[in-house]
């Protein structure tokens, strides 16, 4: 005999009856939640101004958006409550749509995180004067699964809005440091620099290698680390070059700038030079900078045994050889002007010393001096130019300067 118990009448309506009871209750708890919609949005606009500081101090728009939003959460979630059956709420276009897209930039992902904790604590401690006799845990749940789907849908607006903002500053830096290298004289440069968040000074060039198989992530790596830093950044690649302009702030004196400021870079960029170029005092002037720098990358092949990094004005003399006007100009400025002001003796001792192989007692017999004599006149060279004859560097440097200098005479008179 089969003695298995067989479902009753009674036990197939209970199912129904208990759906029933539990629709019923929802309904309740969906007329006490409509009736209570405004005060909830209101109470939980008053939680944040008593709670959230940051709340308080934004601006009087901003405050009525992320009132609206909190208005339209409740709203959403009520409609959502009363037809369970419709699946996953949407939250980003329920809730999130009701706000302008420039929200997210005045408020951090954070800060949402704290708004709908306030929202979620105000519904929370009203659980049992808004739900129906009965149905508080009814409600709870539906609250615990509203509140999960919000903060997944927080996330991906704020991922989409990063997504997006982090496309528009790539592209914009990329045409910041075009304009920069190109010389153009753009107007609203600082304003994009504004965008981008720039507000340090002074500012510096550096240029680079990408290195093998780097892809974007040398410049990915060279932002962290000066953001890290407490430097403004733009980074940019042309080809295998790599080219980077800092904004430095206080952080050195300056009379260490830029060396300081670059040296913690140098170690991310390729492999070869890395080219510093001079610190400039703000970023509607880092053309210069990053001209320098690019100009003294290309050139500092000639130069094998350079530091790295290398100061851009330290490699003057292969910029000029490399047809840098700018670098040629600053020679003859720098050390060829000097010199001949101080008249022609030091002009004339300099030529005898450099053909004559550095020798001090041929210097002074083809002169006719005491050597002496040459050992002052080569310690004053040093004093005005800042390069020291008997040194292999010093003496390449000022032999292309004496050089262009004479050349520039001669095509000026």
């Amino acid at each position: 005999m089969n003695t298995e118990s067989q479902p009753t009448e009674d036990d197939a309506a209970a199912p129904s009856a208990y759906e029933a009871a539990q629709d019923q209750t929802r309904a309740e708890t969906v007329r006490r939640l409509e009736r209570s919609m405004g005060v909830l949005g209101t109470a939980a606009v008053n939680r944040m101004e008593e709670r959230l500081g940051w709340f308080r101090r934004m601006s009087a728009q901003d405050r009525s958006w992320i009132g609206l939003v909190a208005q339209s959460g409740v709203a959403a979630f009520v409609d959502w409550f009363r037809n369970p059956g419709r699946g996953r709420p949407a939250i980003t276009v329920e809730v999130f749509g009701t706000a302008p897209r420039e929200l997210t930039r005045s408020v951090s992902l954070q800060q949402t995180v704290d708004m709908i904790r306030v929202v979620i604590d105000v519904v929370e401690s009203q659980v049992e004067e808004l739900a129906a006799p009965g149905g508080e845990q009814q409600l709870r749940e539906a609250m615990l699964r509203y509140t999960r789907e919000v903060a997944f849908s927080s996330a991906k607006v704020y991922a989409r809005a990063a997504e997006a903002r982090g496309a528009w500053d790539a592209r914009l830096e990329a045409l910041i440091v075009d304009a920069l290298l190109h010389g153009d004289q753009v107007e609203g440069l600082q304003t994009w620099g504004s965008a981008l968040g720039w507000s340090h000074t002074p500012v510096i060039a550096v240029a680079g290698d990408v290195g093998e198989d780097a892809g974007g992530k040398v410049l990915d790596d060279l932002r962290s680390a000066a953001r890290r830093l407490g430097y403004d950044v733009l980074a940019g690649t042309q080809g295998r070059r790599v080219v980077v302009v800092i904004g430095v702030g206080d952080r050195y004196p300056v009379d260490e700038l830029p060396l300081a400021a670059a040296e913690p870079l140098a170690g991310l960029f390729g492999d070869g030079p890395v080219v510093v170029g001079p610190t400039v005092p703000d970023l509607h002037a880092a053309g210069s900078s990053l001209r320098a720098a690019v100009s003294g990358l290309r050139s500092a092949v000639a130069w094998p045994d350079a530091p790295r990094p290398v100061l851009a004005d330290d490699l003057l003399p292969e910029r000029a050889l490399e047809g840098d006007a700018e670098a040629r100009r600053q020679l003859v400025t720098e050390v060829f002007l000097p010199l001949r002001s101080a008249g022609s003796p030091l002009l004339d001792t300099l030529s005898v010393y450099l053909e004559h192989a550095s020798s001090l007692e041929a210097t002074a017999r083809m002169l006719f001096v005491h050597p002496n004599t040459v050992r002052y006149r080569l310690s004053r060279i040093s004093e005005l130019t800042g390069h020291i004859p008997s040194d292999g560097r010093g003496s390449f440097v000022l032999r292309i300067a004496v050089a262009l200098g004479r050349l520039s005479e001669t095509r000026e008179g």
